[in-house]
């Protein structure tokens, strides 16, 4: 089969529209239309349905986009291998995590990174949803669990825990609770029991609703919980790692916290010798070396 018709295919079966992969490929409707008719009849088969709101793809149309599309990733990830320098830090990194330590603690350190290696391009893709490194959705993940993927590299970054948290304000006008049972006369600040979350986190808000907790409000993301606590809405369950960057808000009932929650930084086999990948691995390594000293030091001047 010609590559030129199987790129042309993989954009229109990508875009759904004749139209809009014309404007990716640069080439003009007509041009594309005829590529994909070229294309079917040298198969003998029908790629797409045609509909007024644009092109759906046929069992065979399904089975070709599977084929180009792990072509491409295959093609993206020799790129991707080629372009890496024995020297020179360059181009783009996919880098997948959660919102929360995303927003909260990856974002704000990442000047440091750049001004090291200026010539970086961080695709940085924050979601609950774990994706699949080996099928290249991402370069390299930091999960809130150990990746259970064979082919997977995979180094612990450090544990984490979640807390209960306030601040002064609304602790002065509400009260400091002294016991967990007092907790039901504060607002309660957390993920939904049912949204995806690391299990820790949810079974920390299970122990804590069965104290008669009288309001609560529930956000699908750390970051939302954190602005809210910091609005003086209530008293927030949060992962410790947010402390050193927001000093303003303090613990209560220091006694409760979760379990662990291991954090692991992850990518494919096949990405081990990436100058990019190592040096995302060492900076995020350094920064975790010096967060844990700093945490250290102020846990014991307490």
């Amino acid at each position: 089969m010609d590559w030129d018709k199987l790129r042309i295919f993989h954009a229109v079966a990508d875009a759904g529209s004749l139209t809009h992969a014309g404007d990716t490929l640069h080439l003009s409707q007509s041009a594309v239309s005829r590529q994909i008719r070229a294309l079917e009849e040298s198969l003998n088969t029908t790629l797409f349905h045609r509909h007024a709101r644009g092109l759906i793809l046929t069992e065979q149309g399904e089975l070709l986009f599977d084929a180009t599309s792990a072509m491409t990733r295959r093609l993206d990830t020799a790129e991707a291998r080629i372009r890496d320098s024995e020297e020179e830090v360059f181009g783009e990194l996919r880098v997948t995590t959660t919102t929360g330590f995303g927003s909260l603690w990856l974002a704000p350190r990442l000047p440091k990174l750049y001004e090291k290696y200026p010539d970086l391009n961080i695709d940085l893709m924050l979601e609950e949803r774990v994706l699949d490194l080996p099928m290249r959705e991402a370069d390299v993940a930091i999960r809130m669990k150990e990746p259970s993927q064979a082919d997977l590299i995979r180094r612990k970054l450090m544990s984490v825990q979640m807390r209960l948290y306030a601040t002064p304000d609304y602790l002065e006008k509400r009260g400091v609770p002294e016991k967990i049972e007092d907790i039901a006369h504060h607002r309660l600040i957390c993920q939904n029991i049912h949204a995806t979350q690391v299990s820790a986190g949810a079974q920390l808000v299970q122990e804590l609703l069965t104290h008669d907790v009288r309001s609560t409000l529930t956000v699908n993301n750390y970051f939302g919980v954190l602005q809210a606590v910091k609005a003086g809405l209530g008293v927030g369950v949060l992962p410790d790692y947010v402390i050193e960057d927001f000093p303003e808000i303090q613990r209560v009932l220091p006694e409760i916290e979760s379990n662990e929650v291991p954090v692991f930084l992850a990518f494919p086999e096949e990405l081990r010798q990436s100058r990019r990948i190592a040096a995302f691995r060492d900076f995020v390594t350094e920064e975790i070396i010096a967060h844990r000293k700093r945490m250290k030091s102020g846990e014991d001047a307490q």
